[in-house]
């Protein structure tokens, strides 16, 4: 993955030339790093690993590479895969869907809808990625990793495992002899029925079904909003790992059975406690190459959405013991190292655009890329955004977005908009920057000017908002109100620019062009 963080056009305190810096050299060497797996121990680290929104998380490890991916609902690229060699510093390397969410059509409505809870599993030279979209099934969508993992992997097109609107949460489990079993969970909106949890069994290739889906557990009574599920086998034991008790407020729960249909016995094995990490729960257990244990999992937040953290694992009578007796963990003393490197290196960053296609930290929110959307300008290291309609409701879904920390940052843009001067197309063009949420969208637009301009926005730890424009870089204008960011749907609040138009009839559109954008970390 190219991960550009050259000094391009700054503020006018930097020199406006293409300067292959430091920061250059610094992503060299990180790379590095992470291909020769320098740091294969687990070091110490401060949760949450990754503040970032990487809801319903899941990790497998292959060789000496641990790959995590997670829900992405409407935005694309979805599935977006992140990889590490010591589970705690970790990179954007991937993504399983690039172009458009499979069952797309032209109208739909998007926000919240397709990508759900994925389960990553490597198989016979095989990745997998299974996934539910609660309005048409269980997918799959797989890559050949025989030859290694060479990224980006050359993913096969997604194929629609079990045809069934609510199906949601799945896992496969290939067992030693050679049965594959499909564990999940359904969604109450879609299916009528919630907080029950149930197994089919697939054919050999894992892509269709051979023993339909049959309930296997009832949480209705002591454990509410069972989902997520998780499918596990170790020394004999079936095990079935589940989130219970609802997003903000829930524990993990923990099966075991000899028998992969149950009966199962159930622990709970991670909850709040007395610590101020609220519903510590949905995730996926990995154990190192040395026999160390771990589980990774989420955190809603709200507005930053749900972040990441990881609690150590021991076994005990064939059971897991995670965090601190059952409690979530805020530190891990780990390994001491000299490592200085950000446990997210290519997360928050200076953007310059210099290459044919859009690094993989963006996702566009409308569930689908159009080609009249944009043009990477590599070239003239710059991104051009063309105005496309709103559709229904004010969605734009040209939004080009990134995922907010849950901390405090600056997110900044150097912009020029050009809106189409004829005028039939009078002031019908808007572009600029965006905090988007589900109920509601902040902008700063873009002012309309021949020249170059700046965009700034200042947030704050509890995602309070601040908009400011410059002319040079230096002097800035405050703009509107301070304002609260709210969370998307099912997700939390997400940064980044538009340019977008109204419903008017015309054959072409103006543009807004991008020099750089970048995250800061306050």
């Amino acid at each position: 993955m190219v991960n550009s963080l050259s000094s391009k056009t700054a503020p006018a305190t930097t020199p406006s030339v293409r300067n292959y810096d430091m920061r250059k050299a610094v992503l060299f060497i990180l790379g590095l790093v992470w291909a020769t797996g320098l740091f294969a121990a687990v070091p110490g680290y401060t949760n949450p690993i990754l503040p970032y929104d990487y809801s319903d998380p899941d990790v497998c490890r292959v060789g000496d590479t641990y790959l995590m991916t997670s829900s992405s609902f409407n935005n694309v690229p979805g599935l977006q895969i992140l990889a590490s060699k010591d589970l705690v510093h970790w990179q954007i390397v991937d993504a399983a869907i690039r172009y458009q969410v499979p069952g797309y059509q032209e109208g739909d409505k998007v926000t919240g809808n397709f990508v759900w809870a994925p389960a990553i599993r490597e198989h016979d030279g095989q990745l997998y990625i299974y996934y539910g979209d609660p309005d048409r099934g269980i997918f799959c969508v797989k890559a050949d990793i025989s030859k290694g993992l060479n990224f980006p992997l050359a993913w096969e097109e997604p194929v629609l495992v079990i045809r069934a609107k609510g199906y949601i949460d799945p896992c496969p489990l290939w067992d030693e002899d050679g049965r594959v079993y499909l564990s999940h969970g359904v969604a109450g909106s879609r299916f009528g029925l919630k907080s029950v949890l149930l197994m089919a069994e697939l054919n050999p290739d894992g892509l269709s079904v051979k023993v339909p889906s049959r309930i296997i557990f009832d949480g209705h009574e002591e454990h509410p909003t069972s989902e997520g599920t998780k499918l596990y086998k170790r020394n004999g034991y079936y095990y079935l790992m589940h989130p219970a008790g609802g997003v903000p407020t829930g524990w993990q729960v923990v099966q075991r059975a000899k028998n992969i249909y149950g009966p199962y016995e159930l622990k709970i094995t991670l909850a709040q406690g007395k610590t101020a990490v609220n519903g510590p729960h949905q995730g996926g257990w990995v154990e190192t190459p040395e026999g160390e244990n771990w589980f990774i999992h989420f955190q809603d937040v709200g507005v930053a959405g749900r972040i990441v953290h990881m609690q150590p694992v021991k076994w005990v009578n064939d059971w897991p013991e995670m965090g601190h007796n059952g409690e979530p963990i805020l530190k891990y003393k780990g390994q001491t190292t000299n490592d200085k490197r950000p446990t997210y290196a290519n997360f928050a960053r200076r953007d310059e655009f210099d290459q044919p296609e859009l690094a993989l930290d963006w996702q566009w929110a409308g569930g689908r890329i159009r080609p009249q959307w944009f043009f990477c300008d590599a070239d003239k290291s710059i991104l051009r955004l063309y105005s496309a309609p709103r559709e229904e409701d004010d969605w734009m879904p040209n939004m080009l977005l990134q995922k907010i920390p849950a901390t405090a940052f600056t997110a900044s843009a150097r912009v020029r908009f050009v809106p189409n001067k004829d005028k039939k197309m009078e002031r019908a063009e808007q572009a600029g920057m965006i905090v988007s949420g589900r109920k509601a969208s902040f902008k700063l637009e873009a002012p309309v000017t021949d020249n170059w301009c700046y965009l700034k926005l200042e947030m704050d730890a509890k995602q309070r908002g601040q908009y400011y424009t410059s002319t040079d870089g230096k002097n800035w204008t405050k703009v509107g109100e301070r304002f609260q960011a709210v969370e998307g749907h099912w997700i939390g609040a997400q940064v980044g620019l538009f340019c977008t138009r109204d419903n008017r009839k015309f054959n072409d559109s103006g543009w807004m062009d991008v020099d750089w954008f970048e995250i800061t970390l306050d």
